[in-house]
């Protein structure tokens, strides 16, 4: 059994195909690595069961031999990656949705999309539900990312309904752990690389907006229980511990026992207020809910940190 995984360099895409190796697959990783890295998957060089091959999907994609599954995780996903690769971000949602699509239709594989909580905007509903439309600025700032995944969506389902595709769609909150980059933009890399190196810690508007922190071995379960299930609609995966970034910046300053201050910068435009998944449909169809701790996913997350910088000190 061989899967292709679309942006597996990537944070999530790298735990996917760990996870997937380990339940005795072949992985085939497709990234151009705009955003993902080949330090995600060095672990992995040599094994037979892994290869990869450096791609953009929003190009034709060719796969000698079979395939059994394909995971469209490629794309930039934190908010200063979007915002720098506008037009790659809407390519590879929308023409390397398409190509990934194309490629399962051409093996007769199994489709998985990576979509997201974005999908729901700026919510005037919290949790939120899978039945819930969305609140989206269609042409804000954000809506090259959340615009290009709402068109995932849709594609992937007319692929389902017109060809008979056998397609899943995860709806992504956010999730946290080992791979994240040092300084990508999103609350924990940023809070924890600020406290690690004593710089200020940075929080936009008054803090009171929240998120839900899923660690990613969690994620990466929920994912694969999607993928085993015959659900076809939206799925949310992620941890309905409601937080304020407020209070998680005060809980990394307190993991890392820093005393630098916390400031304060403008909200930017369309910044969600809430971001909570409700997750009914997953415990009832999946029956998985997340196991891990917030206290426990923040030491592992801050031990990898620390490992990464000590590594960049020692190579300069």
């Amino acid at each position: 059994m061989r899967a292709v995984i679309t942006g597996g360099a990537g944070f999530l895409g790298s735990h996917l195909c760990d996870y997937f190796i380990a339940k005795g697959w072949d992985v085939l990783c497709l990234d151009n690595l705009v955003t993902g890295s080949e330090a995600n998957f060095a672990h992995l060089a040599g094994s037979p069961k892994f290869a990869f091959v450096r791609h953009d999907v929003s190009r034709h994609i060719e796969v000698p031999g079979s395939v059994e599954a394909v995971l469209h995780f490629a794309s930039p996903a934190s908010p200063p990656d979007y915002l720098k690769f506008p037009i790659q971000t809407l390519k590879v949602g929308s023409l390397g949705t398409h190509n990934a699509l194309g490629l399962a239709m051409a093996k007769k594989a199994k489709f998985l999309l990576a979509s997201t909580s974005e999908c729901y905007g700026d919510p005037d509903v919290s949790p939120q539900p899978e039945s819930y439309w969305g609140h989206v600025n269609p042409i804000g700032p954000r809506g090259v990312y959340d615009e290009a995944k709402r068109f995932a969506e849709a594609i992937t389902m007319a692929y389902h309904r017109y060809h008979g595709l056998d397609t899943r769609i995860v709806r992504i909150f956010n999730t946290y752990g080992p791979r994240m980059r040092l300084k990508d933009g999103r609350a924990l890399p940023n809070f924890l690389y600020q406290a690690l190196v004593g710089e200020p810690i940075t929080v936009y508007g008054d803090g009171k907006q929240t998120r839900s922190f899923c660690y990613v071995s969690d994620l990466i379960e929920g994912i694969y229980r999607l993928f085993e299930s015959n659900e076809h609609g939206p799925t949310n995966i992620g941890n309905p511990m409601e937080i304020t970034i407020l209070e998680f910046a005060e809980r990394v300053r307190a993991l890392v026992k820093t005393s630098a201050p916390i400031v304060f910068e403008p909200l930017p435009q369309d910044d969600p207020k809430q971001r909570c998944p409700d997750i009914t449909k997953a415990r009832r169809i999946l029956h998985w809910e997340p196991k891990v701790q917030l206290a426990e996913g923040l030491d592992r997350t801050y031990e990898f940190f620390k490992q990464q910088l000590a590594s960049k000190a020692q190579l300069s």
